[in-house]
């Protein structure tokens, strides 16, 4: 299906002839043995820690993605098979809910300039109609000079937004976001004005931040929103800032948990266990973990991935909401052990709603809708998930009066929208496919 924008970031790679050519013999070689079928075990995530040969494996993946676990694990079958929100426990007798939409990067892409209250017109029920709306906006405000968007082996795009695909990326006609997360491995890409510049939009604009921090005690400390009578409590981290140097005495701005870090075998989640103490501390009735981490290109999470999951969980996380891997992830309903009340919702990631890419891996994204009832089990007051879903959608491109604009879809409407040559009708498949691996019956 014919796109202005580039099908992968392949397309916008910036290296040597002779570095190109060692790419593409690499890149082939892995097609016909098949060596990254499967995730590759010894690969790093955060591109601080990645070697030649790793930037090689992520640029594969972000052609090729990965749509299987880690070989022999129990990951794939399991997330394939555990799709249906489980019923609230009988006896519970709700007095009240709120109502959550979420969805996953927010990224600069061309048109959003010309997209303002256009863009979510065919989802903006699933996000600005519920009580709390969450994005994570991947791309910094800045008054700075905004630099090419290309990649290179020794250096990640500058991530970055004008004013205006702001106000196109914040809401739609009059409604906006409730919730920000700000914290992702671009955050210090326009350095520390970046950060101050998006933070006070933000304050300006009543959009609560996570992850980020004006304080060095607000960094242990989660962020609090009070809707219908219930207190929910957000904690916030993400895995790395992509070897940007933060500025001397700054650390305490990001919220940096290094779920990657190959040079130790578990992750240390202090941080995220104090947040999670200071929300119960705080007597918030349900706690939303706001995470930005996953390896990229891959449909499905790393063990060590899930198993830090179930730990917050078991710490008192009731839903984990996650972005970064720019493909979307499943759903898990995780019933931690020696609960027989509390089932967790954990999405391991939502996608790009918007991305800077056509190619069919790269357009699909999810949106997350729960409701959240408070209410009496057995004689106590309780809070509990009482249904989950993750809702399909894809960005569309095109062009409009001349110009070009960018628009947010469900996949069925995009499905019947698009025209019917043969071409488009193997993109659309393509879509569907992944769609299918992820929220359908799977293979």
């Amino acid at each position: 299906m014919k796109s202005r924008l580039p099908a992968t970031p392949m397309e916008t790679l910036s290296i040597s002839g002779l570095l190109r050519a060692v790419v593409k013999t690499i890149h082939f070689t892995a097609d016909i043995f098949k060596f990254w079928k499967y995730p590759s075990k010894k690969a790093a995530g955060d591109f601080e820690e990645m070697t030649l040969m790793d930037k090689m494996y992520w640029g594969y993946k972000s052609k090729n993605p990965i749509i299987h676990a880690e070989k022999h694990s129990p990951t794939e079958t399991l997330l394939k098979t555990n799709r249906s929100s489980p019923p609230l426990p009988p006896g519970f007798e709700k007095t009240r809910a709120v109502t959550f939409g979420a969805v996953g990067d927010l990224i600069k892409v061309e048109g959003l300039e010309n997209s303002k209250d256009t863009m979510y017109e065919d989802a903006a029920d699933l996000i600005f109609d519920k009580d709390i709306s969450y994005a994570n906006l991947e791309s910094q405000l800045t008054g700075q000079d905004i630099g090419a968007y290309t990649f290179s082996e020794k250096e990640t795009p500058p991530l970055c937004c004008t004013e205006e695909e702001y106000d196109a990326l914040k809401g739609h006609k009059g409604k906006h976001f409730t919730v920000m997360h700000t914290a992702c491995n671009h955050t210090f890409d326009m350095g520390l004005e970046g950060l101050e510049t998006t933070l006070e939009q933000l304050e300006t604009d009543n959009i609560l931040d996570l992850g980020t921090n004006r304080a060095p005690a607000d960094r242990r400390k989660g962020r609090i929103i009070e809707k219908n009578g219930i207190r929910v409590g957000f904690v916030s981290a993400t895995y790395g800032l992509n070897g940007k140097k933060v500025p001397e005495g700054k650390d305490y701005m990001v919220n940096v948990v290094k779920f990657f870090n190959k040079k130790e075998p578990e992750t240390d989640l202090t941080l995220l266990k104090d947040q999670i103490s200071f929300c119960k501390a705080q007597g918030c009735d349900i706690i939303i973990a706001s995470l930005h981490w996953g390896y990229e290109y891959e449909f499905f999470p790393r063990q060590k991935q899930v198993k830090a999951a179930h730990e917050l969980v078991g710490e008192g996380v009731d839903v984990i909401v996650s972005h970064h891997p720019h493909v979307v992830q499943p759903m898990e309903f995780y019933r931690p052990p020696g609960d027989a009340e509390r089932t967790a919702v954990i999405a391991y990631s939502l996608g790009n709603l918007t991305s800077s890419y056509s190619a069919p891996h790269l357009v699909l994204s999810a949106i997350l809708n729960l409701t959240i009832a408070k209410g009496t089990l057995n004689g106590r007051e309780t809070t509990l998930v009482e249904n989950a879903e993750l809702i399909p959608v894809v960005q569309r491109d095109m062009m409009k009066a001349g110009l070009p604009v960018i628009r947010i879809e469900r996949l069925d409407t995009f499905s019947a929208g698009v025209g019917k040559t043969e071409k488009e009708q193997e993109y659309i498949s393509a879509v569907k496919r992944y769609a299918d691996l992820i929220l359908g019956q799977g293979e």
